[in-house]
């Protein structure tokens, strides 16, 4: 093994790799809006199923 590279921690046998380091890129949804999007989601279908079943 190389010594010196600090490669994070590795897991499945180097297939999958954490880092320390966090994404600033990324975006960020707070969970709260996740439960309440998957409320209304599951809501929506429900009234559409039963307003238009078939």
């Amino acid at each position: 093994m190389a010594q010196g590279k600090n490669r994070g921690f590795s897991s499945a046998a180097g297939l999958i790799q954490y880092y320390d380091m966090e994404e600033t890129k990324a975006l960020k949804v707070p969970p709260e809006i996740v439960v309440i999007l998957g409320i209304a989601v599951g809501v929506l279908v429900e009234v559409l199923a039963w307003k238009f079943p078939t």
